[in-house]
């Protein structure tokens, strides 16, 4: 048994070596491909990332977060808050606050909602209470939705009262992501909208709350 052992241990090396190659590899060429002067190149090699380790990966995403090419930049954005390390909280934080492009700090948002970290909350919530921009507040009310924080209930009440039927929209699905027993009766009123989506909203967050408290309404 202790020479089977000792195989099987060579060969788990082995691979564990074999696999660091190859990953230096694939980033190196990604490293580069994302030097390249077109922007298709760029975009093909963030795409690429998504086989490559957290660690790896966000170096050469901070690489392309200040792209010319928007599109690039909200690609960028988004896969910080796929690819979480302890650098990515920070990063999305100051986009959310700071960049002057409202979709790369609904992005932002968004991804902020993906790292389902906490200390998000507050960010979340400012950028909801006082971005200018209706996207932004949208990917903020879904994010805090995200995160699972029961303390945005009383943000997402006040978003339900939103002129913009996709604020509605974004409260009602996070009020079911939380599990916001408190939140029941005023995500009901909705139950006769105009708006589909709303109604498939509303039947989404039902099924995230116990049926039993949900019957006794």
């Amino acid at each position: 048994m202790a020479g089977v052992d000792v195989v099987y241990n060579v060969k788990q090396t082995l691979f564990v070596k074999f696999y660091k190659v190859m990953i230096y590899s694939k980033v190196e060429a990604i490293s580069a491909q994302l030097d390249s002067q077109n922007s298709r190149d760029r975009m093909l090699a963030l795409a690429a990332l998504r086989q490559v380790p957290a660690v790896d990966a966000v170096p050469l995403i901070k690489k392309v977060l200040d792209d010319e090419n928007l599109q690039i930049r909200s690609m960028a954005v988004f896969a910080l808050g796929l690819k979480p390390t302890e650098e990515c909280y920070p990063i999305l934080v100051q986009l959310l606050e700071t960049d002057p492009d409202y979709g790369i700090r609904a992005d932002a948002a968004g991804a902020l909602g993906y790292l389902e970290d906490r200390r998000a909350f507050e960010a979340l919530v400012r950028a909801f209470y006082e971005d200018t921009d209706w996207l932004v507040r949208f990917s903020a009310a879904v994010a805090l939705g995200n995160l699972k924080d029961p303390r945005a209930h009383g943000v997402l009440i006040q978003a339900l009262e939103s002129q913009e039927v996709v604020l509605q929209q974004a409260a009602i699905a996070a009020i079911g992501e939380i599990r916001d027993l408190e939140g029941i009766e005023n995500i009901l009123r909705f139950a006769q909208s105009e708006d589909w989506l709303v109604r498939q909203r509303l039947a989404e967050a039902l099924g995230h709350l116990p049926a039993k408290r949900v019957s006794q309404l």
